[in-house]
C-alpha cells in the first residue's frame, strides 16, 4: 500500500470514528423512540437523557477542539538577509526535491527540525509553507548533517506529507477529546477500541513517510552523512537533556536562571568543551526501540534502511552549522528571551549562577543531616561542631539510623558538609565549568580538596587533626552549619502517586517522591484519579506543590508501622510526636503499578526494630 493510499485511509478513518459515533447516537434514539411508543416511558426516558448526554459530549468535544487555536509561533523569523547562506541552501536543496521552498524559518528551542504547511480544502490546496529548525540542533550538526536534515524535512514537501498531515493532527485532537467527554461509559470504551485502530494506522503512515523523507537525505548529502546526522540526534538530545538536569535544574528551583545570552550559549559551550564524551556517546549502537504508537521508526531502523537506498559522492561540509547564520548568538539570545519564562526568577552569569545554586542546594541537603545530628543530641539545632560531636562520642549508629545511611554515605555527606562550611566561613567558591562538575577553590583559585578532611573527621584518632585542619584554613566548626529548620521538596523526583488515598481519615491524593510525599486535599469520589495527579503534576514543579499543599519530608517520620501491604495501611509517628495514618483503598487509581510499592519501601526503612512483617 502507497503512502499517499495509506494516508487517505487514515482520513477515511477519522472520518468513520464520527460516523460510528452518529450512527450510535441515531440508533439509541431510534431505540428510546421504540421504547416510548412501546409504553415503556421510564426506559424510553433514561435511554434518551443516555442518548442526549452522548451526543453533547460529541458536540462540546468538536466544539473546543474547532475553537482551539495553534499557539503564534514564538521564536524569531530569520529573512533572508538575516541568514542569507542558509536560504540558499534550502532554496538549492528545494530544487533538487522537485518542490517550493519554504515561506518562513523560524527558530525553536528544541534539538527539532520540522516543516509546516498551512492547507485548504482538506490538504487539496497548498499553502503557506514554515520551516522550523532548533537551536540545539544547530549547534551539535555540522552542515553537512545540516543539509541532510533540510533534505529530509524538504522530503515531507516533495512527497506531499504535509498535505494531510493538519487534518489528522486535528482529528486526532477531536477524537482525544470526544473520548474524554465520553470517558466512564459503554460508548466510549467502543470508540476508543475504534480509535486505537485510527492512531495505529496514522502512526503507521507517519513511519512510512519518515523512510521516504530519508531516501531524499541519502541522494542529496550521501549515505554516509544522512546517517551521521541520524546518529547525531540522540547524541543531541542526551547532550540537551544532561544540560538541562546538571546546569539549569538547581538554579531554576532556587530560584535562579541563566540569562537569555547564556540559556543557549551554555549550551554551546558545553557541546565544545564536552566533544571526547560526545564522541564516545557517537560510537554506541544507534537506538532500535520502538512501539507501534511511534511516529518515527527507530533511529536503527532508518540507518539500515538507509543501507539499502543507492548512494552518491558528496564532499560533506564540517563547518557548524550554526555557521550559515550571521549573528547567531544574537538569534539564538532573541529566542531565549521570547520563549524561556524565568517567570520573576533572578538571572545571573553562568558563573555566578553555578556558585549561587550550588551553595543553596547543598546546604539543604546538608541541613537535613543538621537536624537529625540535633535529634541524636537533643539539640533543637545543629552546627558542624554538633555533627563531629556525636561521631566522636561513639554515636555514629544513632545519626546513621536516623539518616537512613550505610557504607560511605556517611562519609560523602560529612564532606558534603565540611565543604559547604568553607563557603559559609568565606575561605572558599564554586568555580563553574563546562567540562566537569564544578570545583571547590580557595581565595587564590586553587582548587580545595577536603575530601581527606571528611574521612579523618569520621576516625576517633584522626577527629582531631580534622578539627585542626578545619580550624588551618579558617573554618570553625561552632558557627557554620544548620541553616533551615525545615524540609522542603527542593531537588524531588516523583516515583510514583496514590489517588483517593485515606489520610487521618480524609482522601487524599498522595504524590509519592523520593525525600517525602505530598499530600492534596481531594473529592470525595475515586474517579479519574490517575488523571487528576497527572494534572496536578503538569500545573507545576514538585517545589510549587508542596508549597501549595501539605509535604511530609521522610526525615520527619520517626517509626512507621505497616498495618497491612495490600492495599497499604501505616501509621506514621512523627519526631515531634504528631502521629499520621494512610490508608490506600482498593478503587483508588495510581500513576502506574508500582506507586504503592514504592511508597512502602520508603517506609520499611522507618519500622521499628523487630516489627512483624
Amino acid at each position: 500500500m502507497t503512502t499517499t493510499l495509506r494516508a487517505a485511509l487514515s482520513a477515511v478513518l477519522l472520518a468513520g470514528f464520527y460516523v460510528v459515533a452518529l450512527a450510535i447516537i441515531v440508533g439509541m434514539g431510534a431505540l428510546s423512540w421504540w421504547a416510548f411508543q412501546s409504553d415503556a416511558e421510564a426506559a424510553a426516558a433514561k435511554l434518551g437523557f443516555f442518548t442526549a448526554a452522548i451526543a453533547v459530549g460529541v458536540v462540546v468535544a468538536l466544539w473546543k477542539v474547532a475553537r482551539a487555536r495553534p499557539e503564534p509561533d514564538a521564536g524569531p523569523t530569520l529573512t533572508p538577509a538575516d541568514a542569507p547562506a542558509l536560504w540558499e541552501t534550502v532554496r538549492e536543496l528545494a530544487a533538487e526535491a522537485g518542490t517550493r521552498a519554504p515561506d518562513d524559518i523560524r527558530l525553536l528551542p528544541d534539538v527539532n527540525a520540522a516543516v509546516s504547511e498551512d492547507t485548504r480544502l482538506l490538504g487539496l490546496v497548498g499553502g503557506t509553507r514554515h520551516l522550523y529548525l532548533g537551536v540545539p540542533l544547530l549547534q551539535t550538526l555540522d552542515v553537512g548533517q545540516l543539509r541532510s536534515v533540510l533534505a529530509h524535512e524538504l522530503g515531507h514537501y516533495s512527497h506531499s506529507h504535509t498535505r494531510l498531515g493538519p487534518l489528522t493532527y486535528r482529528g486526532g485532537q477531536a477524537i482525544v477529546a470526544t473520548l474524554e467527554q465520553l470517558s466512564g461509559n459503554v460508548v466510549g470504551w467502543f470508540l476508543r477500541l475504534y480509535a486505537r485502530l485510527f492512531f495505529v494506522v496514522s502512526a503507521a503512515v507517519n513511519r512510512r513517510q519518515e523512510l521516504e523523507a530519508d531516501e531524499l537525505s541519502v541522494r542529496i548529502a550521501g549515505r554516509a552523512t544522512a546517517q551521521s546526522a541520524l546518529r547525531e540526534l540522540p547524541v543531541a538530545d542526551a547532550a540537551w537533556s544532561f544540560y538541562l538536569h546538571n546546569y539549569l535544574d538547581d538554579a531554576w528551583e532556587s530560584g535562579y536562571a541563566p540569562t537569555a545570552h547564556g540559556f543557549f550559549g551554555g549550551f554551546g559551550q558545553l557541546v565544545t568543551a564536552r566533544t571526547a564524551e560526545l564522541a564516545e556517546m557517537r560510537d554506541d549502537a544507534p537506538p532500535a526501540e520502538q512501539s507501534r504508537w511511534d511516529s518515527h521508526p527507530s533511529i536503527a531502523v532508518r540507518v539500515a534502511a538507509m543501507d539499502r537506498m543507492p548512494d552518491v559522492a558528496v564532499g560533506r561540509d564540517s563547518r557548524p552549522a550554526w555557521a550559515l547564520i550571521p549573528g547567531f548568538e544574537r538569534h539564538a539570545t532573541e529566542l531565549a528571551a521570547r520563549v524561556v519564562n524565568v517567570e520573576g526568577r533572578t538571572q545571573l552569569d553562568w558563573e555566578e549562577l553555578t556558585a549561587t545554586s550550588l551553595v543553596l542546594s547543598r546546604q539543604r541537603t546538608a541541613d537535613i543531616v543538621y537536624r537529625a545530628a540535633a535529634r541524636v543530641a537533643g539539640q533543637q539545632r545543629a552546627n558542624l561542631g554538633t555533627v563531629l560531636d556525636v561521631v566522636a562520642g561513639g554515636r555514629r549508629a544513632e545519626l546513621e539510623k536516623d539518616l537512613g545511611t550505610e557504607g560511605d554515605q556517611l562519609a560523602d555527606l560529612v564532606e558534603l558538609l565540611v565543604s559547604q562550611a568553607a563557603v559559609q566561613a568565606g575561605v572558599a567558591r564554586w568555580q563553574h565549568s563546562w567540562s566537569g562538575p564544578a570545583q571547590l577553590v580557595d581565595r587564590d583559585g586553587q582548587v580545595l580538596d577536603l575530601a581527606p578532611v571528611a574521612r579523618a573527621a569520621l576516625q576517633p584518632e584522626t577527629a582531631d587533626a580534622a578539627r585542626a585542619r578545619l580550624a588551618e584554613i579558617g573554618v570553625d566548626v561552632t558557627s557554620t552549619g544548620q541553616v533551615a529548620d525545615s524540609a522542603t521538596a527542593h531537588g524531588g523526583e516523583v516515583l510514583g502517586g496514590l489517588a483517593s488515598v485515606k489520610v487521618d481519615g480524609a482522601k487524599h491524593d498522595v504524590i509519592v517522591l523520593d525525600i517525602g510525599i505530598i499530600l492534596v486535599p481531594t473529592p470525595k469520589k475515586d474517579e479519574y484519579g490517575k488523571a487528576r495527579m497527572i494534572s496536578l503534576l503538569q500545573s507545576g514543579s514538585v517545589v510549587q506543590l508542596a508549597s501549595y499543599h501539605r509535604f511530609l519530608a521522610y526525615e520527619q517520620i520517626a517509626t512507621a508501622r505497616i498495618v497491612k501491604r495490600t492495599p497499604l495501611q501505616a501509621e506514621l509517628t512523627l519526631h515531634d510526636g504528631r502521629t499520621v495514618s494512610l490508608k490506600e483503598t482498593w478503587t483508588g487509581e495510581t500513576l502506574d503499578k508500582e506507586s504503592s510499592l514504592r511508597l512502602l519501601e520508603r517506609l520499611l526503612a522507618y519500622e521499628p526494630e523487630g516489627a512483624q512483617p
